[in-house]
């Protein structure tokens, strides 16, 4: 039998050159599923997407996800694609087996936590305090290299890493430390500071813990606990019983603090490269 992909709708084309299209799997001409491609919105269209890929019940377990797979590389690498990212929920073993026979690598996973009703206790001896906005410019430029170092240790051009910081940055950050919803702290101990903590409140329903840094100095004394127990507070504070994170694959000891709070990782996220 023979698996092959079958556009189901016309192809939509992007001013800034975006592309996207879903197929239908079929076996010998017969349908047995459906999968979505597109480019990349962040990365721009050399950066390609499994958005989506399903099998009916009766066909599943019998090779047709991994030849479909496959045959949507070839339509990536068609479109001039080199590099193809896909995301699989956290709990789905067997997908997750399948595209790690593909060869593709986790680049980085997804956590959610369900904060209790009573806010943690701090520390004693430490000190939180609003970011001044003399302060902002230094810590700001310190987390976008951060950020970028990371998708550059991950095989993400620095050009396409360094856009995707400022896009970011745009989008999460517009009025600088004057954004509404963007809860930026400065953890002090002794007088000295020791953490930052950059935490978003855009939804009623979660919050989004989007970077915690401690000093050079004071890493492996628990500050980094700190910072995450001070985000609980933050969020319960405002309302909100859901926090989320995104860690990068390889980042063992922010994985295991974040597990130890009570996180629980949702989706994991992959790439291969298009050789």
């Amino acid at each position: 039998m023979t698996t092959t992909l079958r556009p189901a709708e016309a192809e939509r084309r992007e001013a800034d050159g975006g592309r996207s299209r879903r197929f239908a799997v079929c076996v010998n001409s017969r349908p047995v599923g459906t999968i979505q491609l597109a480019t990349d919105r962040r990365f721009g269209p050399e950066v390609g997407r499994i958005v989506s890929l399903d099998i009916d019940e009766p066909d599943r377990r019998r090779g047709r996800g991994t030849v479909a797979a496959l045959a949507a590389e070839e339509v990536l690498r068609g479109w001039g694609c080199r590099r193809v990212e896909l995301r699989v929920p956290a709990d789905a073993e067997i997908a997750l087996r399948l595209v790690g026979a593909l060869g593709y690598v986790e680049r980085s996973h997804g956590m959610v936590k369900l904060l209790p009703r009573t806010p943690p206790d701090l520390p004693p001896g430490v000190v939180v305090r609003p970011m001044r906005e003399d302060e902002y410019p230094a810590w700001h430029e310190r987390d976008r290299a951060r950020y970028i170092d990371g998708w550059v240790r991950r095989g993400v051009p620095y050009e396409q890493a360094s856009a995707e910081a400022d896009g970011e940055s745009r989008t999460l950050l517009p009025d600088g430390p004057h954004t509404a919803d963007a809860v930026l702290r400065v953890l002090t101990q002794g007088g000295e500071d020791v953490g930052w903590l950059w935490l978003g409140l855009g939804s009623a329903d979660s919050a989004w813990v989007y970077s915690v840094e401690v000093a050079a100095a004071r890493r492996g004394q628990g500050h980094g606990r700190t910072l995450m127990l001070l985000a609980e507070r933050e969020c319960l504070a405002a309302g909100v019983r859901s926090l989320r994170l995104h860690v990068f694959a390889g980042n063992t000891p922010a994985q295991r603090l974040y597990e130890s709070l009570g996180y629980r990782s949702t989706t994991v996220y992959l790439a291969k490269p298009l050789l």
